[in-house]
């Protein structure tokens, strides 16, 4: 059977099993979510205001735990080696059906929930990526299938993994390590963003590491000879990369800083230090680019007569996509379907429009479309996340809603502030109802579980997935000095 066979064959399978769906539980589930959100709307709104970074989000983590215990969910903390990782669970049997959720904020984005540039903190950090939203409207989307499953007498295992440090820390990468995935059957995620749409594969793959160099100090005038400056290596590295990005695949991305750079000018510098990260839509093609690499290194400390040492190395697979779970998560959000701006909301949206500098601004009513399924473009620019290194280890969909105010990136203070206000919430209510709704058409459809395991070994047919980091490297707590 060719590719494109298998592939019908696949999408056929799911859509057969879709329409065995029951209109009255999907009716069911959302009043389920519609029961809770109030309460979860809260709880995000805590999480937001603790604006905790990755691995440290002790305060939102204890609280997503004593509200997912207090529903009825048994807790297993500190996994992985990560305090505040957990596994919420409920139920027992097969299938196993997992949701993620994510809790952690991002330095330097402390914001108040206005439309102007306001800090609670200067300097502090804040959720300018959502996840206050992501970790909360996930957990309220378990809470309704749990709340369908006894309702209904529905068998199987339920779980929610609370996954700290996505932004950097590869906290799920050590999750996968520690096989907490391995029985799984299906997974479900989803991300804040500024419109309404499917996650089905995508992302880059990162891989970042310090690049230390270690020379020589040394008077800079009067013995400069004796030397062996660990600042030349970095500088040197860092033009070998500027000569290599000519030749390698043109949605590649390097990017670097210089986070030590020695002590004075007239002491040549004994130690630098390179922090960097390399993009590309294709894990295995990324361990081609990060292996050369590591040689630019090792050639700029040969040439300067340093030693070299990349410790602290993080590590985010791309997505593998599910073409038998998409059309499936794109009903469920078509069937949701978005929300409309109201007053006040419009208002608020319209002075944050004014601060992105756009010379077009989007639609407001971007908040109420649905985007049509469509085929990852991997030139298509795009971030990274450890969702990816979950995606290869099981069947894996996502969804995207409108969280942000349309126009706005995230990982701006934009971000943080529609986050921290009613149109976050309102976006996160849509991403909880559509979860909730394909958790129960996995739980009540063995076919569709089926389908989405077949495609799964479909796509993984001739790869392999081998993280970078370290298989003794424990998660790094302090990765951003924290």
């Amino acid at each position: 059977m060719n590719t494109r066979v298998a592939a019908l064959v696949l999408l056929g399978f799911a859509s057969s099993a879709f329409a065995q769906s029951t209109p009255t539980a999907h009716k069911q589930v959302l009043k389920f979510v519609d029961a809770g959100s109030a309460n979860w709307k809260q709880v995000s709104k805590q999480i937001w205001d603790y604006a905790e970074l990755g691995y440290h989000e002790n305060k939102s983590s204890t609280l997503l735990q004593a509200q997912l215990k207090d529903a009825g969910f048994a807790i297993q903390p500190g996994v992985a080696d990560e305090p505040t990782a957990f596994i919420a669970s409920y139920g027992s049997g097969s299938p196993i059906i997992a949701i993620l959720g994510e809790f952690d904020a991002l330095p330097g984005l402390s914001q108040q929930a206005v439309p102007g540039r306001d800090p609670v903190t200067a300097g502090a950090p804040g959720h300018g990526c959502g996840h206050n939203l992501l970790g909360s409207g996930a957990a309220l989307a378990a809470v309704a299938t749990m709340e369908y499953m006894k309702a209904n007498h529905v068998a199987g295992t339920l779980r929610y993994y609370g996954t700290p440090a996505e932004e950097g820390g590869s906290g799920k990468v050590y999750m996968v390590r520690d096989g907490l995935f391995k029985d799984v059957d299906v997974v479900l995620h989803w991300h804040p963003g500024a419109g309404n749409s499917i996650i089905n594969g995508g992302a880059l793959a990162v891989d970042t590491a310090k690049f230390t160099f270690h020379g020589i100090a040394s008077h800079a005038a009067l013995a400069p000879d004796r030397g062996r400056s660990a600042l030349d290596a970095v500088m040197l590295m860092g033009n070998g990369l500027e000569f290599m990005r000519e030749h390698v695949p043109s949605n590649t991305r390097i990017h670097y800083i210089i986070s030590k750079g020695g002590v004075a000018p007239n002491v040549v510098p004994d130690l630098a230090q390179m922090d960097l990260m390399a993009r590309n839509p294709s894990n295995t093609v990324l361990t081609g680019i990060w292996d050369r690499i590591l040689k630019v290194a090792q050639g700029a400390a040969l040439m300067t007569g340093t030693t070299l040492e990349v410790t602290d190395i993080g590590s985010d697979a791309n997505i593998i996509p599910n073409d038998a779970l998409a059309p499936v998560a794109q009903k469920n959000l078509e069937e949701v379907g978005g929300y409309t701006l109201d007053a006040t909301q419009t208002k608020f949206a319209q002075q944050l429009q004014s601060t992105l500098g756009l010379d077009t601004l989007p639609d407001l009513k971007l908040t109420d479309v649905i985007e049509p399924l469509r085929t990852y473009d991997p030139n298509a620019p795009s971030a990274s996340t450890d969702v990816g290194d979950v995606s290869w280890a099981v069947p894996t969909i996502g969804f995207s809603t409108a969280t942000f105010v349309p126009g706005v990136a995230a990982h701006t203070w934009q971000a943080a502030a529609s986050a921290g206000m009613s149109i976050g919430q309102d976006g996160m209510i849509i991403a909880s109802k559509a979860l909730a709704l394909t958790a129960v058409d996995l739980f009540t459809q063995p076919a569709l579980v089926a389908a989405a395991k077949a495609h799964f070994a479909h796509q993984m047919k001739g790869k392999s997935y081998q993280s970078p980091i370290p298989a003794n490297q424990k998660p790094l707590y302090n990765y951003r000095g924290n």
